[in-house]
């Protein structure tokens, strides 16, 4: 269902207490929403924040509102937004987010990254107070959690990670290797030792920044919580290598 706003209504929402003054109204003012049930709005935004529009997703029950990624994601696409807010009400005035509101919200701010469509701020409202997952910090920790991103774009965006990270170790060690390498050629004290230095020194360079590189992607996955099994896979350096790391 449309919510009807004038244009003076269409405001750029700027922080969370923006997001409910304004969704205050629509509570106050939709006599035909049943307000003992729990509603799922989205509010569409343009790429300068400005409200689009504010549609009724799910009507639901007393205490829940079954949510479907493509009911709330078909409005933004059609409506051409580039981020989006999720809204939800708790008849009971008990504003705490449930383990089910989390892991609705991760699964949206998930479909949002593929369609392109960023989840900026989830609030759970009532007449007098809300609750809003970007200001608690919680909306941050969920755009971490992996549990609904698909395997082929966590894959890709390993792979992307350890190129990035392959990449600087390179330079690094290359660096270090030609700094290396002419100390070396000007011991040797002639060109051609300058230039077998600087061979030299290169080639140690880049294995050591394949090493470096190695070690820092085990980090990464060592922070993000990975099996130590999947990071000897992933990072082909020894269980001693990575307990020491």
């Amino acid at each position: 269902m449309h919510v009807e706003l004038t244009e003076k209504e269409k405001i750029k929402i700027m922080n969370s207490d923006d997001v409910f003054q304004v969704m205050k109204k629509v509570l106050l003012r939709e006599n035909k929403v049943d307000q003992d049930k729990e509603h799922f709005w989205v509010i569409c935004l343009a790429p300068n924040h400005k409200i689009i529009n504010i549609e009724l997703v799910v009507l639901g029950g007393l205490d829940a509102a079954v949510i479907k990624p493509m009911q709330v994601f078909r409005i933004g696409i059609m409506k051409g937004a580039v981020r989006m807010v999720l809204v939800h009400n708790h008849p009971s005035e008990n504003l705490t987010p449930s383990e089910g509101d989390k892991d609705i919200t991760d699964r949206l701010i998930q479909v949002g990254n593929i369609v392109g469509v960023e989840v900026v701020e989830h609030l759970i409202i009532s007449l007098e107070g809300y609750f809003s997952f970007e200001r608690t910090g919680l909306l941050e920790k969920l755009k971490q959690s992996k549990k609904w991103v698909p395997a082929f774009i966590e894959e890709e965006r390993l792979r992307k990670e350890k190129e990035k990270i392959r990449e600087q170790a390179l330079k690094q060690g290359i660096k270090k290797g030609l700094k290396d390498g002419e100390k070396i050629g000007l011991k040797k004290g002639n060109e051609k030792g300058k230039k077998e230095g600087l061979k030299e020194g290169e080639k140690k360079g880049i294995d050591k920044g394949r090493k470096e590189e190695k070690k820092e992607l085990a980090k990464k996955l060592k922070k993000k919580g990975y099996k130590i099994e999947e990071i000897i896979e992933l990072s082909v350096l020894s269980k001693e290598e990575i307990e020491k790391l």
